[in-house]
């Protein structure tokens, strides 16, 4: 078994033992997110992203469902990237050493960046691995999803599709941060 470093040990005392955390929610905007740039790619902002529909995937290298994402994400990649669709794997290891033996394992197609530091996940309220998050094109969170199970690609691909058909007329406006919104996690 990989060795697990104290700070996961930490984050996963904390998930279980902290009450509750209310995270981000679907209707409120994105929290902004920086990313240093890694394996000669550029440094990436989420607010680069505007304009597209987002898949942001947080995962970590000693998590199980995250390796059956990948098939999912790689595909969902391939299929709807010319409509607009980019996913984006935000890393959580510590050890930039686990992720890319994960990756070497486990390749993926789509846009890999890292947070060892856990910054943009604290921002998100991120509480499961892995947790996604499907953004809109004017940067809104419309859905959340935790974990991951075969079952769910059918579902979670129609809702990329229908965020992908809206015309920006049919975007609803965002809410603010803190606002009781209507509950789209539902996963």
């Amino acid at each position: 078994m990989p060795s697990v470093d104290r700070r996961v040990l930490v984050l996963c005392a904390v998930l279980v033992f902290a009450p509750p955390a209310r995270g981000v929610e679907p209707g409120v905007p994105a929290p902004e997110c920086s990313f240093p740039a890694t394996g000669g790619a550029p440094p990436t902002e989420l607010s680069g992203f505007r304009g597209h529909v987002v898949w942001v995937d947080f995962w970590a290298s000693w998590c199980d469902p995250c390796v059956a994402s990948i098939p999912f994400l790689n595909q969902l990649d391939q299929d709807l990237h010319e409509r607009g669709l980019r996913v984006l794997g935000v890393n959580l290891d510590e050890r930039p050493a686990a992720a890319a033996e994960f990756l070497a394992q486990h390749p993926v197609r789509f846009l890999q960046v890292a947070d060892p530091e856990g910054h943009c996940p604290q921002r998100f309220g991120v509480d499961a691995m892995p947790s996604s998050y499907l953004v809109d094109r004017r940067g809104v969170v419309r859905h959340v999803h935790r974990g991951f199970r075969a079952g769910d690609a059918a579902t979670l691909r129609r809702r990329v599709e229908a965020l992908l058909a809206e015309t920006p007329d049919d975007l609803p406006a965002p809410a603010e941060p803190g606002a009781q919104s209507p509950r789209d996690a539902g996963d």
